[in-house]
């Protein structure tokens, strides 16, 4: 209430001085000012940063806790950290793809450890290990889940949700969703998932953008009976606070190392097929899912190496020159777009190798990969998608959070 307080004593000062602004420099500065103060009533804070909602679940309970670099809150306090300022008793911490600390290639093997500066165990839901152990969870009360989604449904975050809920399940274990906005808001868009196409990139039969919050799909998952044998998860979801779908949200942190800046996660949903082709997304480079390219395309104006670094030790085309696209400065997407998957297979120099085996699981549908191979135009593919999507945003509204 204070923000409010402030912003209309503010807009007060600026009003009562009208008559003295003398040009039009003084009345931008004004406006930037009033800017700022909106920008301070409408601060979104995540799951995390609503405490007084979890805490009190969490006293006197042996916690365990699903995170990683992203599970922090508004002053960056890691919540591992900020639960053991407050004296819960964390037992383990249980980390997804890339690790704790976020800093392993996509698909590397994580090993079991120990975190450096809690000494607390951490337990790698990868590789083997996707889901909790009975021994693994043996002990725990409760387990507290905070993860930064970015609204794909092939980014795994999702899928060790999955897991995750199943374990604590059939362990009688409650789970506490700390929920975050999903950079890529509310937009619902992409071939729906077959189910002959399950895997770790693409768990369930939804679109590839599916305009979730990760506690949103949380209680999808619970409602629509995605569990096995139907078994359902004592799941609580801690909303976040002024936050509304249409809001832009960048994150404070990458949430995965490939994907660095609020560029490369628009564009991510787009440009992961690239994963299931032999054209390279800038893993490699600093403009990992911004740039796009090949040693089998048409040579152009724009052409990067990729070397190893933090992320991708060996990537694809390690040392070799490929042309392609700079995509980093364009104009934020609104839906899944297919103009440059498109584009690199009319222009690639042997489409008999173009596509690979994984491009069927990213795309969850045979269907995509005969679609552009028989040249069927893009909106004629769109429009193949409707039906799905109308039913799937039907079956959504059920579980929306916020407006």
């Amino acid at each position: 209430m204070k923000y409010f307080t402030l912003f209309f004593g503010f807009l007060f000062i600026v009003f009562s001085c009208g008559n003295s602004v003398k040009n039009n420099e003084e009345r931008e500065n004004i406006q930037n000012k009033i800017t700022i103060e909106e920008k301070v009533i409408l601060e979104i804070k995540t799951g995390s940063d609503n405490f007084a909602l979890y805490l009190p679940l969490l006293k006197g309970k042996k916690v365990g806790v699903v995170t990683n670099q992203s599970g922090i809150l508004t002053d960056k306090t890691h919540l591992v950290d900020f639960l053991l300022s407050k004296s819960i008793d964390v037992k383990r911490i249980f980390a997804p793809e890339h690790g704790f600390r976020g800093t392993a290639d996509a698909g590397e093997l994580i090993k079991d450890g120990k975190d450096t500066q809690t000494n607390l165990p951490i337990i790698s839901l990868y590789g083997n290990n996707k889901k909790p152990k009975p021994e693994q969870l043996e002990g725990i009360d409760v387990v507290v889940f905070d993860l930064q989604d970015v609204g794909a449904r092939f980014y795994t975050y999702i899928s060790s949700l999955h897991y995750v809920m199943e374990a604590c399940a059939e362990n009688n274990i409650q789970l506490i969703v700390l929920d975050r906005p999903n950079p890529n808001g509310g937009i619902v868009d992409g071939p729906i998932l077959e189910k002959e196409n399950t895997s770790f990139v693409g768990m369930h039969q939804i679109p590839v953008l599916h305009g979730l919050t990760i506690g949103e799909y949380a209680q999808m998952i619970n409602g629509e009976n995605w569990l096995k044998n139907n078994v359902k998860c004592d799941l609580k979801v801690i909303p976040c606070v002024d936050y509304e779908r249409n809001m832009e949200y960048n994150l404070p942190v990458k949430p995965s190392p490939n994907l660095p800046n609020a560029q490369s996660i628009n564009l991510y949903a787009s440009l992961c097929f690239f994963e299931g082709t032999n054209v390279s997304v800038g893993r490699g480079t600093e403009k990992q899912f911004q740039i796009y390219g090949s040693p089998f395309l048409a040579k152009s104006d724009f052409s990067f190496t990729p070397k190893p670094n933090e992320g991708a030790k060996d990537p694809v085309y390690n040392g070799k020159v490929c042309f392609g696209e700079d995509l980093s400065k364009i104009k934020k997407v609104n839906q899944l777009e297919l103009k440059w998957l498109l584009k690199a297979y009319n222009e690639t120099s042997d489409k008999s190798k173009f596509f690979n085996s994984f491009f069927i699981k990213l795309a969850g549908t045979k269907k995509l990969q005969e679609q552009i191979e028989s040249g069927t135009s893009e909106k004629e593919i769109r429009k193949s998608w409707e039906n799905g999507l109308n039913e799937f945003k039907s079956m959504r509204k059920k579980y929306l959070i916020y407006k």
